[in-house]
C-alpha cells in the first residue's frame, strides 16, 4: 500500500511539464502575432491611415452623443473633368492668340507669301513661320541680306507684344559643305539660326524666351534628289511655342508611371 502511494506521488512530480508545454505553445503564438504585425503592408497602411485622419478631420460632432459622424470625401473624379475643362478653355484662348500673332506676320511678310518664300503653318506645338534660305542669305552664308533683315525686325516686332517662348531652327539640304568658316552643315545651320536670334534679342524679345536650334539636313520637308526639294529643305523656321504648363509623369525603376505632383512650363525643345 505504500509502495503504491509511493509511485503516484513520483508520477505528480512530473506535472510541471504540462505547464511548461503550455507556455511553449504561448510564447511561440506570441512571436507569430508580432512577426505578422511587423510585415503590415505600408503602403494600405499609409492609406488607411490618411483616409481616417481626413475623414476624422473633417467629420462634425454630435451634439446629443458627441459621436463623431464620418462624412463621404468627394471623389476625385468630379473634380477631373472640371480641371481638364478649365485647361481645355486655356489652351482654345491661346491657340486664338496664336494665331492673332500668325495674322499679324503674315500681313508684315504678304509680299514673301504671295511669292511662296514665307509660309505659316500650325503644329501641335503651337505656329511655325518658315522662311526659305536664299531670301535670307547668301549660298554658304550666315550674314542676314539687308533687305530680309528689315523684314525679320518688323517680325520681331509682332513677336516682342506676345509673351511665347520662340525657337529658331536651322536647315540645311545634304549637298556638304566644307570651308574654313563652316566645317559641315551642322555648323552652317546653327550659327544661320543664331544669327536670327541675335537679331529678335537685340529687337527687344527677351533672352529667355530665344533659343537657337541647328539640323543641318537631317529633318528635310522634300526629297533631296531635284534641286527644287533642296531649295525647299534649305530653310529657317521660327516656331512660336505654347506657355501653358506640361503635365510631368515619373518613371520607377520598373518602368511604372507615377503621378508628378508639379507640373513644367513648356519649354522649347532644346531646353527639354
Amino acid at each position: 500500500m505504500a509502495r503504491r502511494r509511493h509511485e503516484e506521488e513520483h508520477d505528480n512530480h512530473e506535472r510541471w511539464l504540462v505547464s511548461y508545454a503550455d507556455f511553449i505553445t504561448l510564447l511561440f503564438a506570441f512571436f507569430v502575432v508580432m512577426y505578422a504585425l511587423s510585415s503590415v503592408n505600408e503602403g494600405k497602411y499609409r492609406i488607411l491611415s490618411n483616409s481616417m485622419v481626413v475623414a476624422f478631420r473633417n467629420a462634425p460632432v454630435n451634439s446629443v452623443g458627441q459621436t463623431p459622424t464620418v462624412m463621404p470625401t468627394p471623389s476625385p473624379a468630379v473634380a477631373t473633368p472640371l480641371a481638364s475643362k478649365a485647361s481645355e478653355g486655356l489652351r482654345q484662348k491661346e491657340r486664338e492668340k496664336m494665331r492673332q500673332v500668325a495674322k499679324n506676320i503674315l500681313d508684315v511678310m504678304a509680299p514673301l507669301v504671295e511669292q511662296g518664300k514665307v509660309r505659316v503653318l500650325e503644329t501641335s506645338r503651337g505656329v511655325s513661320i518658315e522662311i526659305n534660305d536664299s531670301i535670307l542669305f547668301s549660298p554658304g552664308q550666315a550674314i542676314l541680306k539687308p533687305p530680309l533683315a528689315k523684314a525679320m525686325l518688323s517680325v520681331a516686332e509682332v513677336l516682342v507684344a506676345a509673351d511665347f517662348p520662340i525657337t529658331i531652327e536651322g536647315h540645311t539640304d545634304n549637298m556638304p559643305i566644307s570651308n574654313a568658316q563652316f566645317p559641315s552643315n551642322w555648323e552652317l545651320s546653327a550659327v544661320r539660326a543664331t544669327t536670327v536670334l541675335r537679331l529678335f534679342a537685340d529687337a527687344g524679345i527677351a533672352a529667355d524666351r530665344l533659343t537657337a536650334i541647328g539640323y543641318a539636313d537631317t529633318r528635310p520637308v522634300e526629297p533631296n534628289l531635284l534641286a527644287d526639294g533642296r531649295a525647299r529643305n534649305r530653310r529657317v523656321t521660327i516656331l512660336i511655342d505654347s506657355t501653358i504648363p506640361e503635365k510631368s509623369t515619373e518613371l520607377d525603376l520598373q518602368g511604372a508611371a507615377t503621378a508628378s505632383p508639379g507640373a513644367r512650363a513648356a519649354l522649347p525643345p532644346a531646353a527639354r
